[in-house]
């Protein structure tokens, strides 16, 4: 870094601090599409997956014909057509389209209308699609279709990054910065394109105006824009048709248009990673778990969610500044998702000179070289102000980093907080709450008012605990509207002898912010469903559905009479509840452990469906696939259920809630509690007791003798559980069966018993 210092009346010191790189790279929403036409509105998506391609339409009726087997890079979109682009293969590129009415009646079928050199990046206004071609492995070379007599010369002497499609013009951004335009007709944004050496680094086009963001972040739109023009830092766009959002450094977005357009209310605390727009139809993947989002018409007003897992970005081989996390999964491997590059940071800093009028002609130095003293200490005041600046910066990004290391160490730990700590704890929740709350889980989560909880409990009464869950007790209550509702309210002191250790406060906050924050952002038929909740700083409630018919452990151990009693509704329930447990493994995005897996956690409703529930300690999980990754944390759990591998070396993974449900199935087997007494009355675990019978093909001896002897049939089925289970509560966690794995064995063994397959013990090693 240089510092140039004359005697001119001014002079400025430019600090540019690059992290990672001088450009701001965002990621371009190719991978989500909106066509609008005046009956339907068709939203297109790229997920996880080979055949990557789905498509919803509003209301249903639209219709396309998609190849299973095929995968796609890019999609876009206009009126009354979806065009997607094939992932390059041999220096070649295949894209076609689908074309649907307005009317829809008919099956729309792919089309090609191209094959050739290889596409690096479409876009799509409403009526035309462009791509820019890479045909000689230099420049890339623009080309449309379905745009009758428009010129495709545009850009042919610029090095084009990207290139952005309106009603009847196209505009390109070159890799040094700036903007051209081409279109048909009289168009004021081809009449009025930025000035040359803008610096941008964004570009997107609406229905008759264009937006650019330069490298500092800062926006600048020309054409037929309505509203104003948000003032900010931002690092993505969507143009609509009168109507504009902008994503920005925060992650949060900002819309203007006419009729006052703005961002609804329910989104504006909702972190966004890529956003797009067609006409009226704005849309955002959420940063928080990569779900799409959509408003802008009444369609979307009351639930605005319309897909999972979407890609927030195309797949690439390699990204300068790292993968976006936890976005792996979504891509083929080895192929990522590239994360931002951070900004361009420009502090400006005036000098302290005098104006010309009042300089003298500085007296020449003993060396020559022109430099005075009054330089030479500018120079050193500079020198050491600019240090002292980053040594600022520097102290800040290291207290930040211990912060996060710090809160991510300390889990369900029983040691007392500190005062300080203690006085902290309330902005950190406050902050994490207005995170949480804005997620939602595809509806709104209703926010109750304590007197409705308070006369729908009859004041928390003990008549209404129903039982204990990992932050507080939990009550039985009928709202106004005569819905039954379960209640789970923290309390100052819980007595929940069961668990490992759940303390202090902050204990009781960080379960209770883990619950809201795992169930809101989830949804699937065999996990509890979350209402609502309250909170202020004495409360902390939350609202789940009903389940009619208790726990499982309730069944099990306490119930004289139980529907449970057979052996098929007994393995219906243990797949249930697999399946509640696979789908935060392997489709939660990030994947959850719920580290607390008992049978005091699987609850069954009034179609005896059972649904996992209490989230209380669960955490955001590594990778389910990785075998050597895990979370080095406290042990936290029940006694008895939990993974001795994790108790013994503190390492989390997906596998522990594998070893706790082997435990459970253990309980359906023999009806004996996890933690029991022989007897002799002396303690015993249920692993212990069990397996040894389960390895000598005697699990006859040991099954719960409520329930009738199971048949022929039966038998089979019920030891090829045992098998299962055995597989599950293996001592070391690579040995046991992933939960994809046990959901796929108990599908057998459920079909055993109703149709009377035959098994073999092998057959439980299945490959996920």
């Amino acid at each position: 870094m240089a510092f140039l210092l004359n005697n001119s009346s001014y002079c400025y010191l430019f600090i540019f601090l690059y992290f990672l790189s001088s450009l701001l790279t965002v990621n371009t929403l190719a991978t989500v599409s909106i066509s609008e036409n005046s009956n339907h509105t068709l939203i297109c998506a790229l997920q996880q997956g080979h055949s990557n391609l789905n498509c919803t339409s509003f209301p249903a009726g639209i219709a396309l014909e998609v190849n299973p087997s095929i995968s796609y890079s890019q999609i876009v979109a206009g009126n009354g057509f979806l065009c997607a682009l094939r992932p390059p293969s041999s220096s070649m590129s295949i894209m076609g389209c689908w074309r649907f009415l307005a009317n829809p009646t008919n099956v729309a079928r792919f089309k090609r209308i191209h094959r050739g050199p290889v596409i690096e990046h479409i876009d799509g206004g409403n009526s035309h699609v462009c791509g820019l071609i890479n045909r000689n492995n230099n420049n890339l070379d623009l080309e449309c279709w379905q745009w009758n007599n428009f010129n495709s010369t545009m850009g042919r002497n610029m090095s084009m990054s990207s290139i952005a499609v309106g009603e009847n013009f196209v505009c390109a951004l070159s890799q040094t910065g700036d903007v051209t335009c081409a279109g048909t007709g009289n168009d004021r944004v081809v009449e009025h394109v930025p000035r040359p050496g803008g610096n941008y680094s964004v570009l997107a086009a609406g229905f008759r105006h264009a937006c650019v963001i330069s490298h500092d972040g800062t926006l600048d739109c020309w054409g037929d824009m309505k509203g104003e023009k948000p003032q900010g830092r931002f690092i993505s766009l969507a143009l609509g048709e009168n109507r504009s959002c902008a994503l920005g450094y925060d992650r949060r977005i900002v819309c203007w248009g006419s009729n006052n357009f703005s961002m609804p209310q329910r989104l504006q605390g909702t972190f966004f990673e890529s956003i797009i727009a067609k006409r009226s139809v704005f849309c955002g993947v959420v940063s928080s778990n990569y779900s799409l989002l959509c408003w802008g018409t009444e369609i979307f007003e009351s639930n605005g969610k319309v897909f999972d897992n979407v890609l927030p970005g195309p797949c690439r081989n390699e990204c300068p500044c790292g993968p976006l996390p936890n976005s792996a999964k979504l891509c083929n491997s080895p192929a990522i998702i590239c994360q931002p590059c951070s900004p361009v940071v420009v502090v400006e800093v005036q000098s302290q000179f005098p104006p010309p009028s009042q300089l003298q002609p500085p007296p020449p130095s003993q060396s020559g070289s022109g430099w005075s003293k009054k330089m030479v200490a500018f120079l050193v005041v500079g020198c050491v102000g600019c240090s002292s600046l980053l040594l600022v910066l520097a102290f800040f990004l290291y207290r930040n980093c211990c912060n996060c290391k710090s809160k991510g160490s300390r889990v369900h730990d029983s040691g007392r907080l500190e005062e300080a700590e203690a006085e902290a704890a309330s902005p950190v929740l406050q902050k994490r709450l207005s995170h949480v709350i804005s997620l939602g889980n595809g509806s709104s989560l209703e926010e109750f008012s304590l007197q409705v909880l308070l006369q729908a409990t009859n004041n928390f009464s003990e008549d209404n605990k129903i039982g204990i869950g990992s932050f507080g007790s939990v009550y039985h209550a009928t709202l106004e509207d005569r819905k039954e509702v379960a209640i789970k309210r923290a309390e100052t002191s819980s007595a929940t002898p069961s668990y490992a250790v759940l303390g202090g406060k902050e204990d009781k906050d960080n379960a209770f912010v883990n619950e809201l924050e795992s169930l809101s952002r989830l949804h699937h038929k065999n996990l509890v469903r979350l209402l609502g909740f309250y909170e202020d700083t004495n409360e902390r409630i939350l609202v789940y559905e009903y389940m009619n018919n208790g726990s499982l452990s309730d069944h099990l151990h306490k119930l004289q009479s139980s529907a449970l009693m057979s052996w098929p509704v007994r393995i219906k329930v243990a797949l249930d509840a697999a399946r509640g447990i696979q789908y935060l493994h392997k489709y939660a995005t990030p994947p959850i452990i719920h580290r607390d897996i008992k049978s005091a956690n699987i609850l069954l409703d009034a179609k005896w469906t059972a649904k996992v529930s209490d989230f209380g300690l669960s955490l955001m999980g590594p990778d389910p696939e990785d075998e050597e990754s895990h979370l080095s944390l406290l042990a936290a759990g029940t006694v008895g259920y939990m993974d001795p591998e994790y108790y013994r070396l503190q390492h989390l993974t997906p596998k522990s809630d594998v070893y706790s449900f082997g435990v459970v199935l253990l309980e359906l087997l023999s009806g004996h509690k996890a933690i029991h007494k022989n007897e002799n009355g002396v303690p015993r675990n249920v692993v212990d007791f069990m397996v040894p019978f389960i390895q000598q093909d005697e699990i006859h001896r040991v099954l719960d003798t409520r329930v009738p002897p199971p048949t022929p049939f039966e038998i089979e089925a019920v030891a090829f559980v045992g098998y299962l289970a055995a597989d599950c509560v293996r001592l070391e966690g690579r040995e046991r069966p992933t939960m994809t794995q046990v959901v796929n064995n108990l599908e057998r063994a459920l079909d055993a018993c109703l149709a009377h397959p035959i098994l073999s013990r092998s057959t439980t090693d299945s490959s996920d």
